[in-house]
């Protein structure tokens, strides 16, 4: 499903160029559910927002879904962006003044092709239920809870069934018991709908929930494969 190979990511400040990401590799299954962990600045979300096609200014090869991501047009990656993958953010960015139920809808304006009124509430329907809040639609995300706006925003991101879920430090905000419901719903959506999930933590605890741990320091990544390298690396919860 991701197949990385050589990227490397510079930021650049007059003549000064700062290197992110330095020649990752990486695959990614179907279904896989990913953590990615690191010290702070390592490039982490800078890799979910390649993958994404949030940010095309990199060297090397990016194949999400069969899209060559070098090799799109802005149309053509919008429309990838649109489809193929879900975001979630720490922030959750629902629009204050909009419905959560209009929130949940975003995705449909902007999808190429026309979708019908009643598709639309359908599909909103469907979604909220899935996050369990289809009591909700016609509130407005300023009168719920931090946990509730996150869901919210999970079902945004699942409105056009994309094939993958990036999630930025979707818990960083919440409490942990808030904190484990959303990485149980990312579980039952990842098991459910066959949706693979990469997800960046600084929770060693949820970093140990996911299938995989992938390390990211110093722009430069690999596999975690003990519970002692996760402890040093992200430290353990009090």
């Amino acid at each position: 499903m991701i197949r990385i190979r050589g990227l490397c990511k510079n930021y650049r400040v007059g003549a000064k160029a700062t290197p992110v990401l330095r020649s990752i590799d990486l695959d990614v299954e179907r279904g896989e559910f990913v953590s990615i962990v690191g010290p702070s600045g390592s490039g982490k979300t800078t890799l979910l927002h390649t993958i994404g096609g949030l940010d095309r200014d990199f060297e090397g090869d990016i194949e999400v879904c069969g899209h060559n991501l070098k090799r799109l047009d802005d149309s053509q990656l919008s429309a990838f962006r649109n489809r193929t993958v879900g975001f979630v953010f720490q922030a959750f960015y629902l629009l204050p003044h909009r419905s959560c139920a209009e929130n949940v809808a975003l995705p449909a304006l902007f999808s190429p092709e026309g979708t019908s009124t009643d598709a639309i509430r359908a599909r909103t329907r469907e979604v909220m239920e899935q996050v369990g809040l289809n009591s909700r639609l016609d509130d407005l995300p300023t009168v719920l809870s931090g946990g509730q706006r996150q869901r919210i925003a999970i079902a945004r991101a699942m409105f056009n069934k994309p094939s993958i879920l990036l999630c930025d430090e979707p818990t960083g905000n919440l409490d942990q018991a808030m904190g484990e419901t959303i990485i149980e719903l990312f579980r039952t959506l990842n098991r459910s709908e066959q949706v693979t999930v990469l997800l960046v933590t600084h929770d060693p605890n949820i970093a140990r929930s996911t299938s995989r741990q992938l390390l990211v320091e110093d722009g430069r990544m690999s596999d975690m494969t003990t519970d002692e390298q996760l402890d040093r690396t992200v430290g353990t919860p009090a």
